[in-house]
């Protein structure tokens, strides 16, 4: 007989290749169509905004655990997901104190001082997003039109946010395919619906997500807004089609961290930023509320987990009266 050694344990018996770099390697390659569509409307200074955004994040997260003598987790590459993210939803004109400043926020104050990745309660980009729109509204409002030669000057026009100019292209004649293709003023990563379709499909097929989170707030988001707009021009597709709401739906609000665990708990959690977002754009002063929604879902994430459970593997299923059935 030849020896061998035999692990013994309870099902399940889960095997996976999976680890936090490769999966977050595969965040970033589903982000690429969506930097790709910024340099073509924006031109080549969109990668400057994101590459500021990268590598600040990276370096804050190394000077941070390098000075705290923590385990340097910079190859992870979390951070330079952070950054990526960050920088996609910020105009094409921000400057680039502005994009480091934004780092910090979410590599030191969102991440690291709660214990670095896998125990942040918010989303650190969004939280990032969230400081600078409060900080600096009219840089971070101030939508970038379309550049088509690459290289030349960026225009730029004051408006509440980017939504609400789309709006306004909506109302006078702009077409479907225009505001799905990108054709319309917004931020680096955000215009283009096709390319963050098409990091969806990639993030799909690659397991890292589902589509359930991104599905529910979609269509939440699409019906709620057509009905508290009273059925007018904000049809359902067009309210999907503007803003950041495809954007968040499909590479913030599936955060590993801040996204509830149980398959309930989560349909509770995209369907509440659904809402929110749809009240905040048709009832507040502010006509884009993706980042606020998904930030204080981020906060109710906790009270879900603690208080929707699933059953505990191997306990015995309960009757209504409270016995245990076998």
């Amino acid at each position: 007989m030849s020896d061998f050694s035999l692990n013994v344990s309870t099902a399940p018996h889960v095997r996976t290749n999976d680890s936090t770099t490769s999966i977050m390697r595969n965040v970033l390659i589903a982000l690429v169509p969506a930097l790709l569509a910024g340099v073509y409307f924006f031109g080549f200074r969109s990668l400057i905004v994101v590459g500021v955004c990268v590598v600040s994040s990276v370096l804050f997260e190394y000077l941070f655990e390098l000075i705290l003598k923590r385990p340097v987790t910079i190859g992870d590459l979390s951070a330079a997901v952070t950054g990526m993210l960050l920088g996609l939803t910020l105009p094409v004109t921000a400057p680039w104190w502005m994009c480091v400043i934004g780092s910090g926020v979410a590599i030191l104050l969102a991440k690291q001082l709660f214990g670095g990745i896998g125990d942040n309660f918010l989303n650190p980009a969004l939280t990032a997003r969230a400081v600078l729109l409060a900080s600096w509204p009219v840089r971070m409002s101030g939508a970038a039109f379309v550049n088509p030669n690459l290289l030349g000057s960026v225009d730029s026009v004051s408006t509440a946010t980017p939504l609400a100019y789309g709006a306004k292209l909506q109302a006078g004649g702009a077409s479907i395919l225009d505001l799905f293709l990108g054709n319309i003023p917004g931020t680096i990563g955000e215009v283009c619906k096709a390319a963050i379709l098409l990091g969806f499909v990639y993030l799909l097929i690659t397991h890292v997500i589902s589509w359930h989170v991104p599905v529910i707030i979609v269509v939440t988001t699409g019906l709620c807004t057509w009905l508290f707009s009273g059925g007018g021009i904000e049809t359902p597709l067009v309210a999907v089609l503007q803003g950041g709401i495809l954007f968040g739906a499909v590479f913030m609000a599936t955060d590993y961290s801040t996204c509830p665990m149980t398959a309930l708990g989560q349909v509770i959690f995209a369907a509440g930023i659904g809402i929110l977002t749809a009240v905040i754009r048709c009832f507040a002063g502010y006509p884009e509320g993706v980042t606020y929604a998904i930030l204080f879902m981020n906060i109710v994430t906790p009270l879900l987990d603690k208080y929707i459970k699933p059953r505990i593997y191997g306990e015995p299923a309960k009757k209504k009266g409270g016995d245990s059935v076998a």
